[in-house]
């Protein structure tokens, strides 16, 4: 079983988005939501230490396809470890099936639904604000900007509009409660977007000058 201290070298030189601190938050979150909905731990525990072990860091083959990275790589650490193969398969479906933007393959275990969910609540709430500003500085982008008609209307963005925080928080962050598998991970998911919305919202009020 791959433990904690020794995942994590595999998060170094990660950016501040996706290092070892994510790793460790969604590894708590897990913990939360496994039990209840009837995950193997032990699989559950593997997935998470390892579902961003390749693409976490600059270059490489990138954001798009860490997740099959990371399954490549969590093959070739289980495989050492000696696992069963019929584990290390439902390691690997928890880190392919882990990613939020369309990747041909659906969480269908109880541990692949805790991991996507533990992974999808790190988006959202105190550490989603976060998380996004650090995202939009790390791509050169504003983290607040006032989204075009266009945008509002259908997401397409007008030429030279940035893609701020808040372009995120409308495109993608106040979608993920609608994504999640698990009871805890969906009442989780609508107090801390509510907790995010709050947030762009006051911010909103605060560069306008009204509070």
């Amino acid at each position: 079983m791959p433990t904690i201290e020794q995942a994590r070298p595999w998060y170094a030189g990660a950016d501040p988005v996706h290092d070892f601190d994510h790793i460790l938050r969604v590894y708590h979150t897990a913990e939360r939501l496994g039990p209840p909905a009837g995950a193997d731990m032990e699989i559950l525990r593997a997935a998470v230490l390892l579902h961003d072990a390749e693409g976490a860091a600059p270059g490489g083959r990138g954001r798009k396809q860490h997740h099959l990275a990371s399954a490549e790589f969590a093959e070739r650490v289980l495989s050492a470890e000696g696992w069963p193969p019929e584990r290390i398969a439902a390691v690997l479906h928890c880190i392919r099936a882990h990613r939020f933007r369309g990747t041909g393959e659906a969480p269908q275990t109880p541990e692949a639904q805790v991991l996507f969910d533990a992974d999808k609540l790190d988006v959202l709430g105190a550490v989603g604000v976060a998380r996004v500003v650090a995202y939009a500085a790390l791509n050169g982008q504003p983290f607040f900007a006032r989204p075009s008609e266009g945008f509002l209307a259908g997401g397409e963005k007008e030429p030279g509009e940035p893609h701020s925080a808040y372009h995120e928080f409308l495109f993608k962050l106040r979608r993920v409660q609608e994504r999640m598998f698990t009871p805890q991970g969906r009442a989780l998911a609508e107090e801390r977007t509510a907790y995010l919305a709050e947030y762009f919202a006051r911010l909103e009020r605060e560069i306008n000058g009204e509070i």
